[in-house]
């Protein structure tokens, strides 16, 4: 079965960076899309980012566009979120996760998840 580990969270100031990855297990990585969704207190979870197998193309929510910058390494089975200019507002639970899709929206939603990383931005 698909394995998602997320790691990199942690708590940050407001304007600080952090980046998280997300190493998969289970199959081959680089054929399948990959995203990462958020999931803030008292919210539903969110759509962040998602980059198609082979980093040929990117999808952004529009308040995180400019600020953050999703990858993949293929020869690594890790994606990552660089997040810079963070703000309280990205405080959530982080999210890795997959489809049997090549690109982004899969038609199936997103079938496999990671078990989160938490990320908190103070003032």
């Amino acid at each position: 079965q698909v394995l998602l580990v997320e790691s990199g969270g942690g708590l940050v100031q407001a304007g600080g960076s952090l980046r998280l990855s997300c190493t998969a297990s289970g199959r081959t990585f680089s054929n399948y899309v990959m995203g990462w969704f958020r999931q803030a207190p008292g919210k539903e979870r969110a759509f962040v980012a998602a980059i198609n197998w082979n980093g040929g193309r990117t999808y952004y929510l529009d308040s995180v566009k400019g600020r953050f910058t999703i990858s993949r390494d293929n020869a690594k089975n890790t994606v990552y979120l660089q997040m810079n200019s963070l703000r309280p507002e990205d405080t959530a639970v982080y999210y890795c996760a997959t489809a049997d899709s090549r690109d982004y929206p899969p038609p199936g939603g997103m079938k496999n998840w990671g078990k989160g990383t938490l990320v908190t931005v103070s003032l």
